[in-house]
């Protein structure tokens, strides 16, 4: 089938009416040179004779999904804008022309598109139309008048909420709000706007400027009222992102000084210079993108099979997470455990999460009763050839694993999908006993199963295209980002950043704070901070997958006391409620001082304080110590393949870890500091507090050439390797 062009096209009708229709496929985007052939045809009409009023609508069923990211990330990469046409001008033009427009919206107007929309002088829609501005998802701000249109149609406190929360609201309640001016069929559509650009042409319908609106802005008083309530909220949640205040320095310019002041403050603030988080969210979004193509998987031709039913091993945390993702995309699950007192367990903590998604308002009752439905509780393995898919999800423990994948291979089908959990152990390890390795698969979930959204498909050099294709497609349909990489301990994310713990270990033997570990960590964006993450965790798992990286990695492990210690004295983090932290239902965290003479008894043990005393470090220097040996450790995934791609490390980082998205991943965040200070900050500690620190060969080419880590590495890199 051969590709749709896109373009813009100009009909005029007997009744006086232009239609101007825009095609650029799949969502009608605005590129720079739709933009340009919009106001061509503009003046066009502008100077017929024989047209009277314009209806402007999108090709496929889709009014418009907003700027083209393409052209948007192209014009970041070059900071160039001199050959750049002005958007604001497009829309203005519209509103301000000597004949009407009415926009005709099916299907979406986001962005760009709802800008367009609201630069018209009415707005008809059909049923279901998402309608928002989305921008600042990618640290932008609306850049077509949506600061200023959006706010005078449906009222300061609903704008400011559109934009800062980026959610799309529905033609239905649009035309409730204003927004939208009738909701009609998709057959009466055209002919509902022509009507109503020739009554408006003839006034028998009011000439509306939404720039020149004032009456749903409020009183000033009202209006700052809502601003300002809006800007601490969004110093609260949204710190380190500047285009949430951009945003509303926008909307109170125009508040104060008329819609054309606005207009002017929201170009000026649109520029990347001002908001420089968006190159890095405009990354990650391209990253999501790239993660999915993989060579020899996706491109070459196969197809994916349809998995109806997976067989999930294990009831605990992880095994009860996976089994409620899957019966929430309708994929029929078998959950087996050892014994009936297990196996309930199992199944109560699946309806407690999606009781726990139906209280958030995620779900529905009816979705609830129904995902219940189609979960069946077993304790032998008959079931299991009528599976497609078997998860096991058992506790890190090789014999156990091995005999497991031993008995599967026995009792499921030829065809059936053998993938297992774990989070660290060496699949070649784990399928040690079995013949079947071309369909040994890992589908390592991060916790909650249920919530997190990455899913890291493990694939050994058996392991076929045609498996890790169906593990894909398994993924995206429980809505998920797979991100594919090789087999080796740890696999990608928990290799990469088992040293983030490490390091804050290092630190507070080091005499430094852990609560103020915990507080820098937050402030640079990550949600919890290391030792909040090791009481969320449970002190089991943590000593556990310790002593599997231990045993490769045992050349840059600083082997801690204090994990044992809080142990001994009765700890065991939100498990038990008492940890670093103090955990009380209903109430946050607090941090738990009576822990101090443990964390000082574990110092003395340890005995890595140069002189016995505590060393002084800055912020910059403790956030530095722990993250760099994170992204040195990055260095050594990237240089042995075990990641496609370092972007699908930044996409792994904030999916599986929460690095923030608005530092745009973990490589990205490192490239924006330099290779070379990372390299020698990295070299200074090692020299004084031993080989943890010690930098890469990778890092340290990089930073004595000058090569941005997330550059592909040369050919002469070594190839994939499939275990350590």
């Amino acid at each position: 089938m051969a590709k749709k062009k896109s373009g813009v096209s100009m009909e005029i009708g007997s009744d006086g009416v232009a239609v101007i229709k825009f095609t650029n496929p799949p969502v009608n985007a605005l590129s720079y040179n739709i933009i340009e052939e919009l106001k061509e045809r503009y003046v066009e009409a502008m100077n017929r004779n024989d047209v009277k009023a314009v209806v402007l609508t999108g090709e496929g069923g889709k009014f418009c999904g907003g700027f083209d990211i393409n052209a948007f990330a192209k014009e970041k990469k070059t900071e160039d804008d001199s050959d750049k046409p002005d958007e604001q001008s497009l829309v203005n033009a519209i509103e301000e022309a000597k004949k009407p427009t009415v926009a005709a919206i099916e299907g979406l107007a986001l962005g760009g598109g709802l800008e367009l929309a609201m630069g018209c002088h009415a707005r008809i829609a059909t049923p279901r139309v998402q309608l928002g501005l989305p921008e600042l998802t990618l640290g932008i701000i609306p850049g077509m008048g949506g600061t200023q249109r959006l706010p005078r149609l449906v009222g300061t406190s609903k704008a400011i909420e559109m934009m800062l929360t980026s959610k799309a609201i529905m033609s239905e309640e649009g035309k409730k709000l204003g927004l939208i001016d009738a909701v009609v069929s998709k057959e009466e559509l055209l002919k509902v706007a022509r009507r109503w650009a020739l009554d408006i042409a003839e006034r028998r319908k009011p000439w509306i400027s939404s720039l020149q609106r004032t009456d749903k802005l409020g009183s000033l008083a009202e209006a700052r009222q809502v601003i300002q309530a809006a800007r601490e909220q969004s110093r609260r949640t949204a710190p380190n992102m500047p285009q949430h205040q951009a945003c509303l320095d926008a909307v109170e310019e125009g508040v104060l000084f008329g819609g054309y002041s606005g207009i002017l403050k929201e170009k000026e603030l649109t520029n990347p210079n001002v908001l420089y988080t968006s190159k890095s969210l405009v990354h990650f979004f391209f990253a999501q993108r790239a993660i999915s193509k993989v060579p020899n998987v996706t491109d070459v031709g196969l197809k994916p099979r349809h998995i109806k039913k997976v067989a999930v091993i294990g009831g605990g945390l992880m095994g009860s997470g996976i089994a409620t993702a899957l019966i929430l995309s309708n994929i029929i699950v078998v959950l087996k455990e050892i014994s009936t007192e297990y196996l309930q367990k199992g199944i109560n903590a699946i309806e407690a999460n999606l009781r726990g998604l139906l209280a958030r308002g995620k779900i529905t009752e009816n979705k609830v009763m129904n995902a219940l439905s189609i979960l069946t509780g077993v304790l032998d393995y008959s079931e299991f050839k009528h599976v497609d898919l078997v998860i096991e999800a058992v506790i890190e423990s090789v014999p156990l694993k091995q005999s497991i994948f031993h008995e599967l291979e026995k009792v499921c089908s030829q065809n059936c999908i053998l993938a297992t959990n774990t989070s660290t152990i060496d699949l070649n390890i784990i399928g040690e006993k079995t013949t079947s390795q071309d369909r040994i698969v890992g589908a390592h979930f991060f916790s909650p199963a249920h919530v997190m959204p990455l899913l890291e498909i493990v694939r050994t050099d058996k392991t076929s295209a045609q498996v890790i294709l169906d593990l894909m497609t398994v993924g995206k349909a429980i809505k998920k980002v797979p991100v594919i990489v090789e087999n080796c301990t740890g696999f990608a994310v928990n290799r990469t950043f088992f040293p983030y713990g490490q390091g804050a270990h290092i630190l507070v033997h080091l005499g430094v704070d852990l609560f103020r570990i915990d507080r820098l960590v937050r402030e640079f964006g990550i949600p919890i901070g290391p030792f909040q993450l090791q009481d969320v965790a449970g002190y089991g798992i943590g000593i556990a997958a310790g002593k599997v990286l231990a045993s490769a990695f045992g050349d840059r492990m600083f082997k801690t006391p204090l994990t044992e210690l809080l142990i001994k004295d009765g700890r065991n983090g939100k498990l038990n409620g008492k940890g670093y932290y103090t955990y009380e239902k209903g109430s946050r965290p607090k941090p738990d001082p009576t822990v101090l003479p443990i964390i000082e008894k574990s110092r003395k043990l340890a005995n890595i304080m140069p002189g016995g005393k505590p060393v002084s470090l800055s912020d910059q220097e403790i956030l530095e110590m722990i993250l760099f040996p994170v992204v040195n450790e990055a260095c050594r995934v990237m240089e042995e393949g075990i990641v496609l791609r370092a972007s699908d490390l930044d996409v792994a980082s904030i999916l599986g870890m929460s690095f923030p998205s608005y530092r745009g991943g973990l490589i990205f965040w490192a490239d924006s500091v330099g290779a070379t200070h990372i390299y020698s900050s990295l070299k200074k500690w090692s020299e004084a507090y031993g080989n943890f620190f010690r930098p890469s060969k990778f890092l340290e080419e990089r930073a004595t050439k000058g090569i941005p880590l997330s550059v592909s590495a040369s050919t002469s890199q070594t190839v994939p390797k499939s275990r350590l």
